[in-house]
């Protein structure tokens, strides 16, 4: 690990955040790269904490699925191929059907309130050409449709399995059309879930994810 890592850890984070939640921060957000070793010194130094901490850290974050272990050379964040982008995210359609399920039963006139604000910014960012800022408000929606679902495991097992994904964040939104199509889908969902329909909510969920993950098929295949 070269020694300009130091500042890639802002130091408001220190105070609030573990060194597990800092390192799967820096790893989510890309700023340690697929395959970048994870030297347990220089992370000490740059967390302020001592190795054991460290360890323990990276530990955890191999059983997430951040971190993977090679032995005699130690830790390095995991490089996750298309195929299994596109496991995660079928694994990810039953999930996220499960929540937009209970999303259906639970949502409050403010929760829908929420949604559809969502939905008009994506709406007009995609006008605005901004396919970027448009699949940044998609994960939005998707974490408030999870968090209206008040289903604390299916949000854990969410969090971890989109983790993992964050290489091919941007990747499916840049295919030609495929924009409308997932504006379309989403515009879907929130119908179900404002009509207090669990079935139509978990159908159109798991009919977007399964879309996506074609999507990452055919991007993968570009590649």
């Amino acid at each position: 690990m070269a020694p300009d890592h130091g500042p890639r850890l802002p130091v408001e984070q220190d105070e609030i955040l573990g060194p597990q939640d800092q390192l799967r921060d820096a790893i989510v957000t890309g700023r340690f790269q697929p395959n970048e070793h994870l030297v347990e010194a220089d992370l000490a130094r740059i967390l302020g904490v001592g190795r054991h901490a460290v360890r323990t850290a990276l530990a955890r974050l191999e059983q997430e699925g951040l971190v993977e272990h090679v032995r005699n050379r130690g830790s390095k964040v995991r490089l996750v191929e298309p195929r299994e982008a596109v496991e995660i995210l079928e694994a990810r359609a039953v999930l996220e059907g499960l929540a937009a399920r209970y999303a259906a039963a639970r949502r409050s006139e403010a929760d829908l309130e929420q949604l559809r604000e969502i939905l008009e910014d994506m709406r007009r960012l995609l006008d605005d050409g901004d396919l970027l800022g448009a699949s940044d408000k998609n994960a939005v929606l998707h974490l408030r449709l999870t968090e209206i679902s008040l289903h604390a495991t299916t949000a854990r097992l969410i969090s971890t399995l989109k983790s993992q994904l964050v290489r091919y964040q941007y990747r499916t939104i840049l295919l030609p059309g495929r924009s409308e199509h997932s504006f379309a889908e989403h515009r879907a969902i929130v119908e179900a879930v404002a009509a207090g329909d669990p079935d139509a909510a978990e159908a159109a969920m798991r009919t977007h994810l399964s879309h996506v993950a074609e999507a990452l098929r055919e991007a993968a295949g570009h590649d």
